[in-house]
């Protein structure tokens, strides 16, 4: 029985895995891809590999290490396996060719365990006289008692240590730090893996088991094609999933990587030369892109910002940071089918980015781009369905606006960033008050006026006509020309001056810098008002109605006048671009 057993293993790897004696004759190589000084770790990666490529063997050499080997090949098909691996990034940079003198005995796939169970190499006249009568079954490597667990266990550097925790903490096991040292955490996560593989759940990874763990996480890494990235003329290095994207094109700011084999998945590295202001201005128009959905966490800091987004159709991940003068960053979308590998790429993209020297030139645009008004660096922008204008009320970020802004909204911004509530509404007086979800640091805020304004008296209006489509608040000087609105109306002033319908909700102000009023909308009824006249509701009406509702207001002291300069910019640093998205 022994001895048909042994033919058996013979016959196996003759016919499946080569001959080595044969190889020799007929001057056949091996690839070595690693060597190890200890059994159990050599039988852990070899393990792990046979899970990415074929033909791996375990072998002990006359050295005394134990090697992991490819093969048998001819020397000219070896070589070009190397070539071919090392481009896929599968095995060590170091790998060579061994004609497989040094290696005495085999301990994978003919034989495992101690090696003095392992079958000795045989020599080719031996092998002729074999004669196989019957088919062999495969040879199955026995599992570990937990001692025997622990003893292969002791023996893991602290690197595979850390392999083990990093696989677990992959798949969901293991949520503590990357430290090597197996407590009760990782026992426990040991444990969740074996339960749902359906294994003895004893909290100790076996051989056999470590290496199903590894060979898991690295055919999922291979999937993913996660490969560390230098793209140099962003100045970005970081690992990225190239089996799902591929380098698209310079789009200034951004870097493009567009998804292959229908993955769902784009990537867009960000940088540019800036500063605060820089990193600032790209937070809120990140915010307008399509490929940024309005549902989703907003957090700006003083050099760094967060952006995500999600929708039933999409999802974004976008962050970026002030680094030596230039803003550096990147923004991940995907399809909600890919949530569950993104959930593994996210971390690995967040903790390998490096900002290294360089930043895209803003020359650095696809020849022949024509952008249209609704295009930004060759991506789409999104348009709110109203935008009007609005002012800060006090120190923490209180808006009011009118109420032809917050209809049906499913989302109001301030200033395209910032999500606020509708805390206070007058329908009669047609203003509404805006609550920001966050607490916002305004330059300025008003200084309203409890008693009406001079007749004839030089006024200033602050809003954003144009759409909205500009930055920051533009203003525009006319008179008071009336104290009653045209019906006669106590609540509302007339003023003498050119308005847009997107500066409806902006401030009116003297040249004190005080406001005396609301610009309202254009229209009275179903009447349209002449292009020169613009209502507005008069603050010492607005004053009561709010303090009533509890709404906290600074009212305006004597002060001398200002120029035209000052008033401007008083008046650009209160008031803000409300919308309304869907």
């Amino acid at each position: 029985m022994a001895m048909r057993f042994l033919q058996g293993l013979m016959a196996l790897s003759f016919v499946v895995f080569g001959f080595v004696g044969s190889a020799q004759a007929q001057n056949q190589v091996w690839v070595q891809i690693e060597a190890h000084q200890s059994l159990a770790a050599a039988e852990q990666r070899v393990r792990a590999y046979a899970q990415l490529v074929e033909n791996v063997n375990g072998f002990r050499a006359t050295t005394g290490l134990y090697a992991v080997a490819l093969g048998p090949f001819d020397p000219e098909t070896g070589q070009l396996v190397i070539q071919r691996l090392l481009g896929q990034g599968l095995i060590p940079r170091d790998s060579f060719l061994e004609d497989g003198d040094l290696y005495a005995s085999q301990f994978y796939p003919v034989a495992a365990g101690d090696l003095d169970q392992t079958t000795p190499l045989v020599e080719e006249e031996t092998a002729e006289e074999i004669v196989v009568e019957e088919v062999v079954e495969e040879v199955v490597v026995p599992d570990e008692t937990p001692q025997q667990a622990r003893q292969s266990e002791a023996a893991l550097t602290r690197e595979e240590r850390d392999q083990l925790q990093i696989a677990l903490q992959w798949f969901g096991f293991y949520n503590g730090r990357i430290d090597g040292a197996f407590g009760p955490g990782t026992r426990g996560s040991m444990q969740a893996y074996q339960t749902d593989r359906g294994m003895e759940p004893s909290g100790i990874l076996t051989t056999r088991q470590r290496a199903q763990l590894l060979g898991e996480y690295q055919g999922e890494l291979n999937a993913l094609g996660m490969r560390n990235v230098l793209d140099q003329r962003a100045g970005i290095q970081m690992d990225l999933p190239m089996a799902m994207v591929n380098f698209g094109s310079y789009n200034f700011p951004f870097a493009q990587y567009d998804e292959i084999n229908d993955s769902g998945v784009r990537v867009m590295l960000i940088s540019q030369p800036g500063d605060r202001a820089t990193l600032f201005g790209l937070y809120e128009i990140m915010q307008t892109l399509d490929i940024v959905p309005l549902e989703g966490e907003r957090e700006r800091g003083n050099d760094s910002f967060v952006l995500t987004g999600q929708s039933p159709e999409l999802r974004s991940h976008t962050e970026a940071r002030l680094v030596n003068g230039a803003v550096k960053g990147f923004t991940l979308i995907w399809e909600p089918s890919a949530d569950d590998q993104i959930a593994r790429v996210l971390p690995m993209m967040q903790a390998s980015f490096q900002a290294v020297e360089g930043s895209l030139d803003p020359a650095a645009v696809p020849e022949g781009l024509d952008e249209s008004i609704d295009m930004v660096s060759g991506l789409t922008v999104r348009r709110p369905d109203i935008v009007r204008s609005g002012f800060y009320l006090d120190a923490q970020g209180s808006v009011l606006t009118t109420t032809e802004v917050i209809g049906q909204c499913g989302q109001i911004l301030i200033d395209n960033a910032y999500e606020a509530t509708v805390s206070f509404r007058d329908e009669a007086l047609g203003i509404a008050v805006l609550t920001p979800n966050q607490q916002l640091a305004p330059l300025g805020f008003a200084q309203v006026a409890d008693a009406p304004s001079r007749l004839r008296a030089e006024i200033a209006v602050a809003g954003f006509p144009f759409g909205g489509a500009l930055s920051s608040a533009s203003t525009t000087f006319g008179t008071l020309a009336d104290l009653r609105g045209v019906n006669g109306e106590e609540t509302v002033q007339r003023l003498a001056v050119d308005t847009a319908d997107t500066e409806a909700g902006g401030p009116v102000l003297d040249l004190s810098g005080n406001v005396i009023g609301v610009v309202l909308p254009g229209t009275v009824g179903n009447r349209t008002l002449p292009s020169d006249v613009t209502l507005a509701l008069r603050s010492d009406q607005l004053v009561p109605v709010l303090q009533g509702a509890g709404i906290g207001l600074t009212l305006a002291q004597p002060v001398g006048a200002l120029n035209r300069e000052n008033i401007s910019r008083e008046a650009a640093d209160m008031t803000v671009r409300v919308s309304c998205w869907n």
